[in-house]
């Protein structure tokens, strides 16, 4: 049932959730007016971590639907971010993969937040930060479920 949840205090779920929104609202707000889409950036960064990937690929692994990124593969690739090539073991598919332009717009991006978490973090005292970075570990693992 979707109501059931674990022996975790609701109040607990209720307090991290709203941190994590809150923090990745304002992330966003950090990225200048001329920034790249939520969904260009998840392409992006998906071509950066895990390399060359196929369309299905990149959707499944982001929870998404391919249909649903096809107009974004698209103007990626008109933009020059991202290069398409058949796919060696099955010329069937295509593999997308980041170019030059694309790792730099995905920096300039990366800059932009790093520089406005850098400054919040300024203000915070050495424990507080090791604090985050631990909760940022533990996040990360918690994502990968």
């Amino acid at each position: 049932m979707a109501d059931e949840r674990p022996d975790v205090p609701r109040e607990a779920v209720a307090e991290i959730r709203h941190g994590v929104m809150h923090l990745a609202r304002r992330m966003r707000y950090a990225r200048g007016p001329d920034a790249l889409s939520n969904n260009k950036l998840l392409v992006l960064s998906h071509l950066y971590r895990r390399g060359p990937s196929t369309a299905g690929d990149v959707a499944a692994a982001e929870g998404q639907r391919p249909q649903s990124l096809t107009r974004v593969f698209a103007e990626l690739e008109a933009d020059g971010l991202i290069a398409r090539a058949r796919d060696d073991r099955d010329r069937r598919q295509a593999v997308l993969s980041l170019t030059a332009e694309g790792l730099a717009a995905l920096r300039r991006d990366m800059d932009a937040r790093d520089a406005w978490l850098a400054a919040a973090l300024a203000g915070l005292g050495e424990t507080e930060r090791e604090v985050l970075r631990l909760a940022a570990r533990l996040m990360d693992r918690l994502g990968e479920n």
